[in-house]
């Protein structure tokens, strides 16, 4: 919507000094009094009449109504120039719940109002053409009149201009103070124009006499946001710039001043408060543009549903932002088109017809418009949201069976089976209490044998086994099963026939374990019973009685390996004396368990516990206790407390008779034994001093049986020096048991392994040193074989060996190294010409012990030898030649030719050649 504003044109009124503008203008004075505005007149001679222009005579009108007006009072009249239109024009007040606009333009008061209840903000009165859609507004302000006295300003067309007050009126100014009230400029917002438009112009009556300076300062002029206004530093006409939103500012605060060319202010600033006045630019905007909400099936008329919001940026307190809310549309339109209605206010939707039903329809799709202009579909600007209402599920539907009867079969005594799976049927929403079913046995299992829980996710009844069932006791079961909700039923709503089935079991025969009757069996017997003596007869049951089948018995646990049990009929005989003592009887209680099979296919087997509980007897004998004991060598005092362990029980223990023994003597000599209790005894020392050592004290204790048993035990007590505290002060404490057989066995052993170490060590030490001896060519200088040796010269060989080379049979150290035979005369054995290694050479007189170090050597640097032929070559040696006077080698016989020599000058060659004149020499003996 939009207004038209007047033309503009200035109006010539006769007879009067007033001029009028189409601008409003407004008079300040400080005197309590508006400054009287000169109208200028303007010439319209010369022109023709304008055309007309329908539409408000004022754009702005002020009107000032009493402190109460009553209901229906009429306010003041607008007029309008309709240029011939007729009735066409239709007028409407912003404001229609305070007052109301006849078609004549007279407004009323539609209640009664209080100056305190005025509205703020101006009203807006709209004009309409119905042919043409057509539309003008004019403002209305509603001023209330002043107290007595004081002089109002007026907010009208007439004021043109804005004075500043005389200098002289001061006084009344500082009188009237509080009463004065400057109204305000109201400027619509998103005005088209032209810019820049006139609001109003300043002046002082100092501009007479010279030439004054106009501006405005604040918020819109000088301040951000600068350029909304400006003024006409001559003319003072103040003017808007641009068009204003209310929305962003909804008014500006400015000040005038007036100051002359030099600068200095010639009028106090005037406070101008421009108000931007809401025009209907904005549409309704939903918070949300989809709603969610919830209501409960087979709900009541009347039942809210949820509410939505939707928000206007236009002034409020205006009906540019007065919503109203109203359903467009219904999907589905069942089982009526008009289900829910909304509060045209609040926006609060509530249920108006019943019949709700989720499995009929789960959701219902609304679309909610909200208009402003207080729903004016003229008028007003309106949007749209859609509000999803889904109905919620209550349980309005049993669970119903799928069949009347449910069968199933189960072995006996089997216990967490499942025997059967119930099915029902709920038209309620899948997976919420509503349809969850809960099952219940109501007949038929009088002893609950049987329990049917629920499968969470197929809501099906799983009816199971949770006591074993007897075949023998019976054979089929009869249950009758009740179907529920996890909530109950909806008020009104009977639970069916359908919700309770019938399930049909029927039990399986199998081959059950024999059992034992009792068990355990208990049994009393004294201890000491002979073997092969009868205990008891422990048979089992078979609990198949319908069929045929035998028992036989063995023995699963006897610790101590005391019983036996006869196969067939099940006695029980001794085959060990029991004693009560044994570590397998645990108070007084020995446990054994025995196993009965039967023949079944396949066997099925038991197994029962026989418990003996064994009386004593006086069959243990009394010992010391404790059995080694300390004392000091000068003991003060010298006594020595003891008592006695019997394995039996009271009254074949204690009280006890404790005495010394007769032997040795001196056990009674040097030592006294004392009764303190019937359990305790002291032993204490008769003399004063005794030797350190280990002391063996014979004791004879007898209990208290009804046959009484004796026994010497022996008290070993270590007779030590103490200090000053009574305590031993030993270095080594002498071990009261000493060492046993094996102790000292096993230490012989290892010395005995220890000599033998060192004997072998030894030995071989002595074998070293021979073979180090061996090794050995001399050892004593004086019989050293070398000392006889004579050198001869060199011998040649046959006359045809005269072409070898005897130089190499020389001794090592004369060898040339650098002599090196001709080509032509080397033996093919010899090495081949290398450069010769170098052997280790020696003095010409070695020492005559230095002959073995010297030969291992020379092996050591041949054996290293790369030129040396191979140790396993064919060696290739020359003809010597005929006629040698030396005979050949492989004819020397020594057994043939030894007897014709004399040896015996070997003896004088040294010990070393005795042995080979021994050998060669000697008788044949």
């Amino acid at each position: 919507m939009h207004g038209r504003r007047g033309t503009g044109v200035e109006r010539r009124k006769r007879g009067h000094s007033w001029y009028q503008s189409s601008v409003s203008i407004i008079s300040f004075s400080f005197i309590l009094s508006i400054a009287a505005c000169r109208i200028e007149k303007i010439a319209a001679e010369g022109r023709g009449a304008p055309p007309c222009r329908p539409g408000f005579s004022e754009d702005v009108y002020k009107v000032v109504v009493p402190d109460i007006t009553e209901k229906g009072q009429p306010l003041f009249n607008v007029r309008f120039v309709s240029c011939g239109r007729g009735g066409l024009m239709q007028f409407e007040c912003s404001n229609p719940s305070d007052f109301r606009i006849e078609a004549n333009g007279v407004l009323y008061a539609a209640r009664t109002l209080q100056r305190s209840t005025l509205p703020v903000s101006p009203l807006l009165i709209t004009a309409s053409d119905a042919a043409t859609q057509q539309q003008w507004v004019a403002q209305v302000t509603l001023v209330p009149r002043q107290q007595e006295g004081a002089v109002p300003p007026v907010m009208s067309k007439d004021l043109k201009e804005i004075a500043f007050p005389p200098r002289n009126m001061d006084s009344q100014l500082k009188r009237m103070k509080r009463d004065w009230v400057i109204p305000p400029i109201n400027v619509p917002e998103n005005s088209r124009g032209p810019f820049p438009q006139e609001l109003v112009r300043i002046r002082s009556d100092h501009d007479k006499n010279r030439s004054l300076r106009y501006s405005v300062t604040g918020p819109g002029a000088d301040q951000p946001p600068t350029g909304i206004f400006i003024i006409d530093p001559i003319s003072g006409e103040l003017s808007v710039n641009k068009p204003l939103d209310r929305e962003h500012i909804s008014s500006f605060h400015l000040r005038a001043h007036a100051v002359d060319l030099n600068g200095n202010q010639v009028e106090n600033p005037i406070d101008i408060v421009i108000n931007v006045i809401d025009m209907n630019d904005n549409r309704p905007e939903f918070t949300h543009q989809i709603w969610n909400g919830t209501v409960p099936e087979g709900s009541k008329p009347g039942s809210f549903v949820m509410t939505v919001t939707a928000v206007d940026k236009d002034d409020p307190k205006t009906a540019n932002g007065m919503l109203r809310y109203k359903i467009l549309s219904q999907n589905p339109e069942s089982p009526t088109s008009n289900m829910f209605t909304i509060n045209n206010k609040t926006g609060g939707i509530i249920t108006v017809a019943a019949g709700l039903d989720r499995e009929k329809v789960p959701q219902y799709t609304l679309i909610i418009q909200a208009s402003d202009m207080e729903g004016n579909p003229m008028y007003g600007l309106s949007n749209t949201a859609t509000a999803v209402i889904r109905v919620t599920d209550i349980n309005d539907n049993p669970p119903e069976f799928t069949a009347e009867t449910f069968f199933g079969e189960v072995p006996e005594n089997r216990v967490n089976v499942i025997v059967a799976n119930l099915t029902v049927t709920d038209k309620d929403q899948p997976n919420t209490p509503a349809w969850n079913a809960v099952y219940k046995i109501t007949g038929g299992d009088p002893t609950g044998r049987f329990s049917v829980p629920t499968d969470p996710t197929t809501n099906e009844g799983l009816v199971t086994v949770v006591k074993p069932i007897d075949y023998e006791t019976s054979r089929t079961y009869v249950l009758t099963v009740e179907a529920r909700n996890e909530v109950s039923l909806a008020k009104g709503i009977h639970t069916p026939r359908q919700s309770t089935a019938t399930v049909s079991i029927r039990v399986i025969d199998v081959n059950e374990s024999p059992y034992f009757e009792p068990n355990p069996k208990f049994v009393r017997l004294e201890e000491g019973m002979m073997p092969q003596s009868t205990l008891t007869t422990f048979s089992a049951q078979d609990p198949d009685r319908f069929m045929q089948q035998t028992i036989r018995y063995s023995k699963l646990s006897d610790p101590a390996n005391w019983l036996r049990i006869d196969t067939n009929t099940g006695r029980i005989t001794t085959i060990a004396i029991l004693d009560r003592e044994s570590p397998y009887v645990k108070n007084n209680l020995y446990n054994a368990t025995f196993l009965a099979t039967d023949n079944g296919i396949p066997p099925a087997s038991g197994t029962g516990t026989l418990q003996i509980f064994l009386l004593d007897i006086n069959d243990n004998a009394p010992r010391v206790s404790p059995q080694e004991v300390e004392i000091c060598e000068k003991p003060d005092p010298n006594a020595i407390n003891i008592t006695a362990f019997d394995g039996d029980l009271s009254p074949n223990a204690g009280p006890f008779a404790f005495e010394l023994a007769n032997r040795p003597v001196d056990v009674r000599r040097n030592w006294t034994i004392t009764r303190i209790s019937g359990d305790y005894a002291q032993v204490s020392l008769k003399i004063g001093f005794l030797e350190s050592g280990i002391y063996e004290i014979p004791i004879i204790i007898t209990d208290s049986g009804n046959l009484p048993m004796s026994n010497t035990s022996y008290l070993r007590i270590k007779v030590c020096q103490c200090d000053i505290n009574g305590d031993c002060t030993d270095q080594q404490h002498i071990m009261a048991a000493g060492l046993g057989t094996g102790a000292i066995i096993s230490i012989l052993l290892c010395i005995i392994i220890l000599l033998i170490l060192v004997l072998m060590f030894v030995v071989w030490m002595k074998r070293r040193d021979k073979e180090r001896q061996a090794k050995q060519l001399l050892i004593d200088p004086e019989d050293d074989v070398r000392d006889n040796i004579l050198k001869y010269d060199e011998e040649g060989g046959g006359e045809e060996d005269q072409d070898y080379d005897l130089s190499q049979l020389q001794q090592p150290d004369t060898i040339e190294p650098d002599a090196i035979k001709p080509v032509g005369i080397r033996r093919l054995d010899e090495r081949p010409l290398h450069p010769e290694p170098q052997y280790p050479m020696r003095s010409a007189a070695p020492h005559p012990g230095d002959i073995g170090d010297f030969i291992h050597e020379g092996l050591k640097a041949a054996d290293n030898d790369p030129t040396a032929p191979p140790y396993d070559s064919l060696l290739v040696f020359d003809y010597e030649g005929s006629g040698s006077t030396a005979g050949s080698l492989s004819s020397l016989n020594s057994s043939s030719s030894g007897g014709d020599q004399d040896y015996d000058y070997l003896n004088d060659w040294g010990p070393r050649f005795r042995k080979l004149a021994d050998m060669y020499g000697g008788s044949d003996d």
